[in-house]
């Protein structure tokens, strides 16, 4: 067993009066927050601009939204009076609206997030990640991938999320974390990873532009090394992610056999793991350098043997990798346990004395249901898990 954790919530949905305020009702007026220089610079000449004189002003008001963090035209001091009222009154600078902020024990944040009626996603800080800040961004609002281990599979997809809703969830957290202006200096939010709810892979055109945005030098400036998307392994759009966004790859692996990943990563059965692995392999700027990241939840009695973990080594053969092992984090209905404490490193030692590094993801956010695999946006009835079980069972025998 891990060591004991105290729960302590804040449920006052307030953060420091340095942040400004958590919630921003949704206006009629359409936001900039989430456009390209490009769109801002149309939006401009709508309101009367002269297009010769758009682009400078476009390129003014992204560095107020981007760099500042802007939350009202009035700071926009070296753009005109006449100009700032016509953005007042045609545009906002909100978020979406924030509807639950909850702060874990360990210091993880989680916020619950609402951009329309039933739109609702979550997003969550994670502080001292490797000496660096981590936002667990989502890319969709729920998930078809119903992966059985995962919270968020068990909530039906709802629709993709725009990229100006991926990088509103950035923003939110810069300005909880009260982290204006985009300075690189003493951030406490330094990484991006694709990994909450959703399947990246399966809205790579707004996640794509998202990263265009976030990773901008003129604006939130969070390199495209610093920003990694996590897929369950869909094939086809592995090389056209690495060619678009130059991000860093991690897969959602939790397996090393076919059967047994057939049940726990269903999206297994179309794209099954030889597949899987040549795909990898053909990723753009693989290299030492460049490390592709394989997760791997580790569940009791299931995937956790010396076995699994000598096959773990025998799969990633060739491949520059690292593995993070992730002790399963319980919530509601699942019929899964967490491997003891004493297997998960026994596993890790195996990995590790082949080359692989193979950390042991220190459980975050348990207490908030913001750690990994817990995400979902709205709150389920615990269920009977006979029949999953019963799947289960067959697919460890099979393995």
């Amino acid at each position: 067993m891990g060591p004991r954790m105290t729960v302590t919530l804040d449920l006052s949905h307030r953060p420091s009066a340095a942040a400004g305020p958590v919630s921003t009702p949704m206006s009629t007026r359409t936001s900039l927050v989430g456009l390209t220089l490009a769109e801002m610079r149309e939006a401009v000449i709508a309101l009367g601009v002269e297009p010769k004189k758009a682009k400078m002003r476009a390129q003014q008001i992204w560095r107020w939204v981007y760099f500042f963090g802007a939350r009202d035209f009035d700071v926009m001091t070296d753009i005109g009076k006449d100009l700032r009222a016509l953005l007042e009154a045609h545009h906002s600078l909100d978020r979406p609206e924030v509807i639950e902020r909850l702060v874990s024990a360990d210091g993880t944040r989680k916020w619950l997030i609402r951009s329309a009626p039933g739109v609702e996603f979550e997003t969550v800080f994670i502080p001292d990640v490797a000496r660096s800040g981590a936002l667990c961004v989502s890319s969709q609002v729920g998930c078809t991938l119903t992966c059985t281990f995962c919270h968020t599979g068990t909530q039906k997809l709802v629709r993709n999320l725009t990229a100006a809703e991926i990088v509103a969830q950035v923003m939110i957290a810069r300005d909880d974390l009260d982290e204006w202006p985009s300075t690189t200096d003493g951030r406490a939010l330094t990484n991006i990873v694709f990994m909450g709810m959703g399947e990246p892979l399966y809205n790579l055109d707004e996640v794509a532009k998202a990263i265009d945005l976030i990773s901008d030098g003129e604006g939130i400036s969070i390199g495209r090394r610093r920003i990694t998307v996590s897929t369950s392994g869909v094939v086809p759009k592995l090389e056209e992610l690495g060619t678009k966004t130059g991000a860093m790859l991690a897969i959602s692996l939790h397996a090393t056999n076919d059967d047994l990943r057939d049940v726990l990563v269903p999206l297994n059965k179309k794209y099954p793991l030889e597949e899987l692995m040549a795909g990898i392999r053909a990723y753009p700027g693989l290299n030492n350098a460049k490390r592709v990241t394989f997760e791997y939840v580790m569940l009791k009695g299931v995937n956790d043997s010396p076995a699994e973990a000598r096959a773990l080594v025998k799969l990633l053969s060739g491949i520059p990798a690292k593995v993070n092992l992730i002790p399963f984090n319980p919530w509601p209905g699942t019929a899964y346990e967490c491997s003891d404490w004493k297997t998960i490193h026994a596993f890790a030692d195996i990995v590790n004395r082949a080359g692989y590094s193979a950390p042991i993801r220190t459980p975050r956010g348990r207490d908030i249901l913001a750690a990994c695999g817990q995400l979902r946006s709205e709150s389920v009835k615990t269920r009977a898990s006979v029949a999953l079980k019963e799947r289960l069972a067959t697919a460890v025998e099979a393995s």
